[in-house]
């Protein structure tokens, strides 16, 4: 019987540390995920601020050397015009960029209206038609903000690049608990465990940055017959 006992003891003293070491683990991975976070706003602000406002400048000095100049030197306005549109193409490029890396809106205005200016984006950006639908949200976590538009973006990017999709919708609320987020596309499917497992879909990854706040994502496809995406975060992460 004191044998039982001790084995059971001991059994419940293994099942502690497992928990203790997968709660340090959580709290390890989240904390590396903000470091990364926090490198991608700084890093955004320098694109906009710093190269963005230099861009700008430089634009600003090209055109009064184009007005400057006098009408006959062809040449030069023609130079000056191939400088001008490089440089309003590269302006363009790094605000992008910038926003990409991280959207100002998120901050500022929190995860409805990202999700809103990414859906937008992306479809202007892609030519895929995509509708969203967000139920009332209760008061969120900033990084659980982070954590939906992450997802949501990986799962955008997937449908237009690897799924070929025509149409996405997207549908966010707030339930019992926890937020869900539902991705179906009508792209060409895949097969899931290769897709979670490697490839370029980014699947494999958003399912483990979910485990940290424990959160769960559910995939439904088959080839030909596209990919549904859920996702389900509870509102206080363990």
């Amino acid at each position: 019987m004191d044998e039982l006992s001790t084995l059971r003891r001991q059994y419940q003293d293994l099942l502690e540390r497992l928990e203790r070491n997968e709660r340090e683990f959580r709290r390890l991975g989240r904390a590396v995920w903000r470091v990364q976070e926090d490198e991608r706003r700084r890093l955004a602000r320098e694109l906009h601020d710093g190269i963005g406002q230099n861009l700008t400048v430089l634009k600003h000095r090209l055109d009064q050397l184009d007005a400057a100049l006098p009408p006959a030197r062809d040449d030069a306005h023609a130079t000056l015009a191939a400088a001008l549109a490089l440089c309003g193409d590269t302006l363009q490029d790094t605000r992008e960029l910038s926003r990409l890396l991280r959207p100002p809106i998120l901050d500022d205005l929190g995860l409805e209206a990202a999700l809103r200016w990414l859906v937008r984006s992306q479809a202007e950006a892609s030519g895929v038609r995509i509708e969203l639908e967000i139920e009332a949200l209760p008061a969120l976590d900033g990084e659980l903000q982070t954590l939906l538009f992450r997802v949501a973006q990986e799962a955008l990017n997937n449908a237009a690049k690897h799924a070929q999709a025509q149409l996405v919708r997207v549908h966010l609320t707030a339930r019992d608990g926890g937020l869900q987020l539902r991705v179906h596309d009508d792209g060409r499917g895949c097969e899931l465990e290769q897709a979670v497992q490697g490839g370029g879909s980014g699947l494999g990854g958003m399912r483990e940055r979910l485990r940290l706040y424990g959160g769960v994502l559910q995939l439904r496809s088959a080839p030909g017959e596209g990919l549904r995406l859920s996702v389900r975060v509870p509102l206080s992460p363990p």
